[in-house]
């Protein structure tokens, strides 16, 4: 065999095979690259479109977020107001019936302070009949009398 004739083979096996390579195989591999390269590449912007979301939904949340905490505080705040409301008026009803009851007792203790004037007046005026009448039923004696006005004034 000759070496030209050998590198003549060989050059058109390498051809026909170049050929074989360029027609079969190599477009179902460049086709399967670029559906890979098409995938990666939809993946990478449903991946950006993603994070676009869910900084979206991140600002939507603490938007949320800051107005529960205003409704909270604000509802916190009214809530304190009412209860204190409450407070202040249920001190005003325990004041007013406080001077209520201080004011019954005081018109009970001065109904008892002049009943007691009146029975002590009683008392008083039916001692010195008690003692007129003594003193009008015995003689005129000074010792008998100022005997008399001592038990008066031990009874009084």
């Amino acid at each position: 065999m000759n070496i030209n004739a050998t590198l003549f083979a060989q050059a058109i096996v390498f051809a026909v095979l170049v050929w074989f390579t360029m027609h079969f195989v190599w477009p179902p591999i460049a086709k399967a690259l670029d559906e890979r390269a098409q995938k990666i590449s939809e993946g990478l912007a449903a991946s950006d479109k993603a994070k676009t979301e869910l900084a979206v939904a991140n600002k939507r949340v603490e938007a949320e977020l800051s107005k529960s905490r205003n409704e909270s505080a604000s509802r916190l705040a009214d809530a304190e107001q009412r209860a204190q409301a409450t407070i202040d008026e249920a001190k005003a009803r325990a004041n007013d019936e406080a001077a209520k009851i201080i004011a019954a007792a005081k018109a009970d203790a001065e109904q008892q302070v002049v009943k007691a004037r009146e029975v002590l007046r009683e008392q008083v005026a039916s001692l010195a009949v008690k003692g007129a009448e003594q003193i009008l039923q015995r003689e005129v004696n000074a010792g008998v009398h100022a005997e008399l006005l001592n038990r008066l004034k031990t009874e009084l």
